[in-house]
Order: structure tokens, then sequence, then C-alpha cells
């Protein structure tokens, strides 16, 4: 049988458990918080409530990305026992990782030969990157090849549909998605921009609405709109939170009485530390399985 991995990185925003029970190797972030580095462990160093209070208290983190040479000294122990690798990357949209991790691919294969490292751009962040590294870990569990996970991953990526909100616009102003005004203008009016991940695997801010209850069920409403078989979905369905458990399980409540049939039921997990860097607290985003994300998307 052949033997290989599906691995990741930290911004898949799964938690440890997941990954650790399930033998999917991960790849950490490196960020400064108050000038100490940390390398991202899924919240064991620094809890996640720990994180975004120090950001409450005005601190500024700064996110770096996985270099190649962090890439080869991940893929390298995995190789010397035997393995092939599959590893689903952040999006490229968002980050130069993924071209990292790739460069890392190429130098190893020099070393060995015999080896297959495949490095797929997700295209997806957060538990959207999550939501797909679910469907090939149940792929692969079902015995699925390197090759067939990697054509799935290929083919469904932008299937998996992103939509998120927040009730603090400051850190989207300070990664650049939104200008100084805008971001005045909708901290004063109490606006709930609800945004998207596109085609690029970028960050595109779609609705503009005032309060987060409304963005929730407008949230809710894509998903009715975008998701596969409308009300009868039946496939996964997660949710994040970037330290706003109680919002986060609002938008569950809505989901799960709207999609009764989701498999396993809605998944809430945290934003960790490398997208919660840019985000903030107060971001709540929701992950399905729908309709192809395009250039044309309105």
């Amino acid at each position: 049988m052949e033997k290989y991995l599906l691995t990741c990185d930290t911004a898949v925003d799964l938690n440890n458990e997941y990954l650790t029970t399930r033998n999917i190797p991960f790849v950490g972030f490196h960020y400064t918080l108050d000038d100490k580095e940390y390398t991202d462990d899924l919240g064991k160093s620094l809890s996640y409530e720990e994180f975004y209070k120090k950001i409450d208290a005005g601190s500024m983190p700064i996110t770096s990305q996985i270099n190649i040479a962090q890439g080869i000294e991940f893929f390298e122990p995995l190789l010397k026992e035997g393995y092939d690798i599959l590893h689903l990357a952040f999006s490229s949209g968002l980050s130069g990782t993924y071209n990292s991790m790739r460069n890392a691919a190429e130098e190893l294969k020099e070393t060995y030969p015999d080896r297959k490292i495949i490095v797929v751009d997700s295209l997806a962040a957060s538990s959207g990157h999550g939501l797909l590294l679910d469907a090939l870990y149940e792929l692969k569990e079902k015995g699925a090849t390197i090759e067939e996970l990697a054509a799935f991953a290929e083919s469904e990526k932008l299937h998996v549909q992103h939509w998120f909100y927040t009730t603090d616009l400051t850190h989207f102003k300070r990664g650049g998605r939104i200008s100084a005004t805008a971001c005045a203008i909708g901290n004063f009016l109490n606006l709930c921009p609800l945004m998207n991940v596109d085609y690029e695997g970028k960050l595109a801010v779609k609705y503009k609405i005032k309060g987060k209850k409304k963005a929730a069920k407008e949230a809710a409403s894509k998903m009715l709109e975008l998701c596969d078989n409308g009300k009868e979905y039946s496939k996964r369905c997660f949710i994040s939170n970037s330290g706003c458990p109680d919002d986060a399980k609002y938008l569950a409540d809505i989901i799960t009485e709207m999609f009764p049939n989701i498999d396993g039921g809605v998944k809430i997990y945290d934003i960790g530390t490398i997208i919660g860097t840019h985000t903030g607290r107060g971001t709540v985003a929701l992950f399905f399985f729908g309709k192809e994300r395009k250039e044309d998307d309105k």
C-alpha cells in the first residue's frame, strides 16, 4: 500500500487534537508579539484568549510567512521515514508560504528522487482551509492514492465558500484590506462588512451591513444561495471565530436550524494567531461546499 502523509500549516485553524489524532503533521508560522517571537503551535505556548487579550490591550502582533528553510526542515524528516507527502498550503492570495513550500519540495527532490512531494495551493483561509483538509483526510481514509487526493484538491478547492464578518475593522485597515476612512466610518456606524475569499484566494468586501446579528443572518442566506442542495445540504460545515464564541454559536444555531442534514453538525473552531493577527477579536467566519468561486462573481 502507498505510504504517504497529508500535511498542512497552522493557518488551517483546526485544533491540535484534530490534527494529531488524525496523524496530520503541521508546520507552524512565526509571529512576534510584544517583542517576543513565537512559533504558532495552535495555542499551546500562548492560549488564544491570552493572545486576544494582548491585542485588546493594544499589542500589535506581526506574522512572518514560512520560508524555504523551514519548509525543508519540516518535510525532510518525513521523507527520511519513507513517506510521500501531499501538503495543503495556505492561500497564495494571502501569503507567500505556498511558494516557499513548493520551492522547498523542489530542492528536496534532488536528495530524495524516489519520494513524491505534492504541494497544493488551497486558495483558502482559516477553517475554509481546514474544511478542504478535512475532505482530503476522509478521502485518504477511504484508500485514495496521493495522485487522486491531489486531483480532488485541485477540482474542489474553489468550491469551498468563505463568508465572514467582523465587529472591529481596525486590523483589516492595518492589513490594507480597507481604508482608514472606511474603518473609522464603519466602526462609528457599527458596520459589519460581510466579506469572502474570492477565486484568487484573496479577501474581498461584498456587503456593508449594520450590526453583527444582521451580518450573521446574511451569511446564512449566502449559504442557502450558494451551497450544494440548498436546505438539504449534507456535507460538512465549519465556523471559526476570533475570541467571540457567543457570536459563533449564534451563527451556528441559525445554520443548524436552516440545514438540519449537515454531516456531523456544525463544527466551531478558533481563529488562531496567524489569521487572528489580521482580524483582531470579533470575526466570525462560515465555511461550506458550494458553487465554484469564479472571476465574475458579484
